[in-house]
C-alpha cells in the first residue's frame, strides 16, 4: 500500500477518534482505513492503536510514531503551500465559530476579510458550548474564556474585562456595597461560562487578588440576558466590559467598587493544527488581532 496514504489514514484515525469517522473524511471505506492500519503496523512490526467497539487509543509506541507523522504531513503541507502559489491566496471556505457576545466585533472583520478576498466563502456559527474543533470541521474558533482542551492551539488577541455593576434602580431599593464582601449580601446575576464559577475574582488597588462567593437567581450563557436584568434592577451583574460599556457612558449602569479591578482575560483564536496554517486562517486571525488591537471594544478598561 502506498505508505503516505496510511499515514494520513493513521493520522486522520486518531485525530477524529475513529475508523469510520476517518474514512468520511478521506472519502475512504472503512474497511481500507482499517487496511491502512494494518499495514503500518506490520511494517513496523509493533501495534499502534487499542481497538475497542467503542473506541481507539494510542499505544506508547504509537503516540510516538503519531507525533513524527503529523510533523511529516504538516512538513510535506507546508512544501506544497511554497510550492503552490495558489496557496498564498485564501481560497475555499472558512468556518468559524466564535462566542456570542462578540458577534458585533466579529461581523465586521468577516465583512473586511470577504471583501478582500472574494474566492473565500465563510461559514460562520455562535454559540456558547465547546465546540470539538476536528469532529465538527471548524478551521477557528474565537473564544473569550480559558480554554479546557490544552491539545488545541491558542494564540492571544486581546485582553478584556468584566466591569461590576447595577442599575440606579438598584442602588435605590437596595444599600450600595462598600466592600467586596457586601456582595454576599446582594442579588448577583451570573454567566455560567464564568471560569470561577460563583467565586467573583479581582485585584485590589495593590494588586493583590481578592475574591468573594455569590448567589443570585439567575445563571445564563446569555451575556444580553445579564445586561438586560442589570438594566431592569434586577441585581448586580459582572458584565463583560465590551458589552455594557455603553450603557456605563451613558449612565444608565453604575460602576461598584472601583477599587476592586476584574482579573483579566484574553480573546483568543483556536485552532486544531499546530505546525501550519492555511491562507485563509492565517489571514482571517491577523485580521481579527488588528481589529481587536484598534478598538476599545474588547477592554474598554485596560
Amino acid at each position: 500500500m502506498d505508505r503516505l496514504t496510511s499515514l494520513t489514514a493513521f493520522v486522520r484515525v486518531v485525530d477524529s477518534g475513529g475508523f469510520s469517522a476517518a474514512g468520511r473524511k478521506l472519502n475512504m471505506s472503512t474497511t481500507m482505513v482499517s487496511n491502512h492500519i494494518q499495514s503500518l503496523e506490520d511494517r513496523l512490526g509493533a501495534r499502534l492503536l487499542h481497538r475497542t467497539t467503542r473506541k481507539v487509543s494510542l499505544t506508547e509506541v504509537g503516540k510516538t510514531y503519531y507525533n513524527r507523522c503529523t510533523q511529516i504531513l504538516a512538513d510535506l503541507e507546508q512544501a506544497d503551500e511554497i510550492a503552490g502559489a495558489s496557496q498564498s491566496v485564501p481560497r475555499g471556505t472558512l468556518r468559524i465559530y466564535t462566542a456570542t457576545h462578540i458577534v458585533p466585533f466579529v461581523a465586521p472583520v468577516v465583512a473586511e476579510f470577504l471583501a478582500g478576498y472574494p474566492e473565500v466563502k465563510v461559514d460562520l456559527t455562535m454559540g456558547e458550548r465547546a465546540v470539538d474543533m476536528i469532529d465538527e470541521a471548524y478551521d477557528v474558533a474565537l473564544r473569550l474564556t480559558p480554554l479546557p482542551d490544552s491539545s488545541l492551539i491558542v494564540r492571544s488577541l486581546a485582553t478584556w474585562r468584566h466591569v461590576l455593576c447595577c442599575s440606579h434602580d438598584y442602588l435605590e431599593a437596595h444599600p450600595r456595597p462598600r466592600q467586596l464582601s457586601d456582595l454576599t449580601q446582594h442579588n448577583c446575576l451570573r454567566h455560567v461560562l464564568y471560569p470561577y464559577q460563583d467565586e467573583w475574582h479581582f485585584t485590589d488597588r495593590k494588586g493583590a487578588p481578592a475574591a468573594v462567593r455569590i448567589a443570585g437567581n439567575l445563571i445564563t450563557n446569555s451575556g444580553e440576558t445579564l445586561r438586560v436584568a442589570a438594566l431592569r434592577g434586577a441585581g448586580i451583574s459582572l458584565a463583560a466590559g465590551f458589552l455594557v460599556h455603553d450603557d456605563l457612558e451613558a449612565g444608565r449602569l453604575v460602576r461598584l467598587l472601583p477599587e476592586y479591578r476584574p482579573v483579566e482575560f484574553a480573546m483568543n483564536a483556536v485552532y486544531p493544527h499546530r505546525h501550519h496554517l492555511s491562507a485563509k486562517v492565517r489571514i482571517f486571525i491577523d485580521l481579527v488581532q488588528h481589529s481587536a488591537q484598534q478598538q476599545k471594544l474588547i477592554n474598554p478598561y485596560s
